[in-house]
C-alpha cells in the first residue's frame, strides 16, 4: 500500500515546508494538506522536490455544491485549485458539499450532480481526479449534507466521468455506517483517495475499534492503487507515531 501524511493533522502547527522534511525523515514519501491557498506553495514545492516527496492531494476551494446559486463560485475556485494542482504535481483534489441548506434532499443531490458534471471536463482536461468526500455529522461536521458513502458513490455514477470519484474516509464512515471492508471492496473502482484515523477520538491507528491492518489488506486484495492518507491527530510524539504506523503497515521503515 502507498501512504501519504496529512501534515495539517499529524504535524499541526508545523510550517508545511518543514513538515515535508519531517515526513520524509519518518520514512514516508508523500504528503497532503487542506487549504492550499493558506500555504507558501513555492516553498512547499521546493522542499518536496528536494526531499523527493509527492504532494498527493489537497482541498479544492470551498463553495457549496448543494446550493446552485454558488455554482459559479465553485467552478471558479476549482479552476484556481487545478492551477495549484498543476504547480504542485498533484493528481487528486478533495471536494466537499457544504452544509445542508434545508431544501429537499433530492434538490440538493441534483445540485451536486449538476455541479460535478460541469466540473468534469475541467478535471479531465487537467488530468486530475476530483474526490467527493462524505463526512460524519455525529461528532465532527454538524449540518454537513453528504454523510453516507452510498449516496456519494451514487452521485459519482450519475456524473459518469472517470475524473469524478469519491474520497472514502474510514474514520468518518466507521461512525456513519460501518461495514468498511465490504463497502471498499464493492466500490474500489470509484475511489480516488482514502483517509484513515482511529476511532473514537481520531487519533493514532492503533487507538480504538478500527482494525487498520485488516482494512489495508482488504484494499490491496480489491486492487486499490491510490494513496491512503494518514489524517489523525496524534496523542503521542508525532514522528514516533509515524514510525509506528509504518511498522503497522509493513513499510519496513
Amino acid at each position: 500500500m502507498k501512504f501519504s501524511v496529512c501534515t495539517d493533522a499529524v504535524l499541526r502547527g508545523t510550517p508545511t515546508a518543514e513538515a515535508v522534511k519531517k515526513v520524509r525523515e519518518s520514512g514516508f514519501d508523500a504528503v497532503e494538506f487542506w487549504a492550499w491557498w493558506e500555504k507558501d506553495l513555492p516553498a512547499v514545492v521546493a522542499e518536496a522536490k528536494r526531499c523527493r516527496v509527492e504532494i498527493t492531494t489537497f482541498c479544492a476551494k470551498f463553495a457549496s455544491l448543494v446550493d446552485p446559486t454558488q455554482r459559479a463560485k465553485f467552478l471558479a475556485g476549482l479552476k484556481e485549485s487545478l492551477e495549484a494542482a498543476k504547480f504542485c504535481g498533484t493528481r487528486v483534489l478533495i471536494a466537499t458539499t457544504s452544509n445542508d441548506t434545508g431544501a429537499p434532499r433530492e434538490e440538493q443531490h441534483a445540485s451536486i450532480v449538476a455541479g460535478l458534471r460541469e466540473a468534469a471536463p475541467l478535471c479531465e482536461a487537467a488530468g486530475v481526479a476530483l474526490a467527493l468526500e462524505p463526512l460524519n455529522t455525529r461528532y465532527d461536521h454538524k449540518g454537513y449534507y453528504l454523510v453516507r458513502s452510498d449516496e456519494a458513490f451514487g452521485i459519482v455514477r450519475e456524473v459518469a466521468s472517470p475524473n469524478i470519484k469519491v474520497l472514502y474516509d474510514i474514520y468518518h464512515q466507521q461512525i456513519s455506517e460501518g461495514d468498511i471492508i465490504n463497502t471498499l471492496a464493492a466500490n474500489v473502482a470509484d475511489i480516488a483517495h482514502v483517509h484513515v484515523a482511529g476511532h473514537p477520538g481520531r487519533h493514532e491507528l492503533d487507538n480504538g475499534e478500527i482494525n487498520a491492518p485488516q482494512i489495508f489488506k482488504a484494499l490491496d486484495r480489491a486492487g486499490y492503487a491510490g494513496r491512503i492518507g494518514l489524517e489523525y491527530f496524534p496523542l503521542r510524539d508525532p514522528l514516533e507515531g509515524l514510525r509506528e504506523v509504518a511498522a503497522l503497515a509493513g513499510l519496513g521503515v
